[in-house]
């Protein structure tokens, strides 16, 4: 007892137990993977307070401050361009005829049907004559008892047997009867519908047998070589073409072959919802097998014009229309309202707000502002 008091040390300590020690030597092994995460900590906070601190010089860049907006910018200039533009179209017959009756009467000869061909002046359609033809007869008798009548009356004038007055009723007479003749005649030349042109028969209404009254709908002609496109161009381009302009013509049914074309006619009025107007092309040759009704695609070729031109993406637009992002000489960005025009591939044509000479951002939009100092990367 007297020796344990004099060390100081409790019978605990001197006779400890093995599973006490491995639990302290457990408590003192150091943990490397704590200490290994707290020493990067460290170096990271120091190397973030160095590259913070740092002047622009140490960190390698040595031209550029935390305030600028860098932004991509094109100079604006005048180019004489030329362009196409393809249109959708369809081709029809310029010179088409539907051909209706001027008399009333049963149909009694027709023997064309859709597709035929028909020869100027050819037979088309016959109606029933007999009742004109009647009555025709009748007219030319009473003409030619009217003519009797004259010359009667002018023998008895020259022998003083009859008054010029009844002469000249007779005289009145004879030409009403005379006329009666030529209007059974025209009426019944109406009887015999002839072809106008030649061309082919693009519609038949009516059959052997069918009683038609007047104006009545009985035949279409056309004439395929009068084979044109019609096509329908923007406002834009309408002032940029003239007739006898030469263009290309696809047409779809036909396979991918571009005819040569020009341009026949413009028409001068616009659709009102479109603002677009027809413009007529001709084929320089038909080609076999082109028939109105089939889809075309019409490449319209546009004269050089100088024009003003930047990069499409350079317009922005916003609640008041049209912008652009302008930088002044003093490295300033402005915004600037345009009006844009025609546009040709990646362009955009600007018809009012810049001048040529001027430069606009075309990329950075993001944070850019009213009168913000900007650094311009040429593109």
């Amino acid at each position: 007892m007297t020796a344990i008091e004099s060390t100081g040390v409790s019978p605990r300590q001197t006779a400890p137990s093995r599973g006490g020690v491995r639990r302290r030597r457990a408590r003192r092994r150091p943990q490397p993977p704590r200490i290994l995460l707290a020493i990067g900590l460290i170096l990271g906070l120091g190397a973030c307070s160095q590259g913070t601190d740092a002047p622009p010089e140490e960190r390698g860049d040595p031209g550029r401050s935390a305030a600028e907006h860098l932004v991509s910018a094109v100079t604006v200039e005048k180019t004489a361009t030329s362009s196409s533009h393809e249109r959708p179209g369809s081709l029809r017959y310029r010179r088409l005829v539907r051909i209706f009756s001027q008399e009333e009467g049963r149909v009694t000869e027709l023997e064309l049907f859709e597709g035929d061909p028909v020869r100027q002046g050819q037979l088309l359609i016959g109606l029933d004559d007999d009742l004109l033809r009647a009555e025709l007869d009748k007219a030319r008798a009473t003409q030619d008892q009217a003519r009797l009548d004259v010359q009667r009356l002018e023998d008895l004038v020259r022998r003083r047997a009859a008054s010029d007055a009844e002469l000249t009723q007779a005289g009145t007479a004879l030409a009403v009867a005379e006329a009666e003749v030529r209007l059974l005649e025209t009426r019944l030349a109406f009887t015999r519908v002839q072809a106008p042109f030649d061309g082919v028969i693009t519609e038949r209404l009516v059959e052997p047998g069918d009683f038609v009254s007047k104006n009545t709908h009985l035949l279409s002609v056309a004439d395929p070589s009068s084979l044109v496109a019609e096509v329908y161009a923007s406002e834009l381009i309408l002032p940029l073409i003239k007739v006898g302009d030469p263009a290309r013509l696809r047409i779809d049914a036909l396979g991918g072959v571009a005819y040569p074309a020009r341009v026949l006619r413009i028409h001068p009025t616009l659709e009102l919802a479109s603002r677009q107007g027809i413009v007529e092309l001709a084929l320089e040759t038909m080609p076999p097998g082109a028939k109105a009704g089939q889809f075309v695609r019409v490449t319209l070729e546009t004269a050089a014009v100088e024009r003003l031109l930047i990069p499409f993406r350079a317009v922005r637009r916003d609640r008041d229309g049209e912008l652009v992002w302008v930088v002044t000489a003093a490295g300033e960005a402005r915004r600037r309202s345009v009006r844009s025009g025609l546009q040709v591939a990646d362009q955009i044509e600007i018809l009012d707000g810049l001048e040529p000479g001027e430069t606009v951002v075309t990329r950075g939009f993001l944070g850019l502002s009213e009168g913000k100092t900007v650094k311009v990367i040429p593109e």
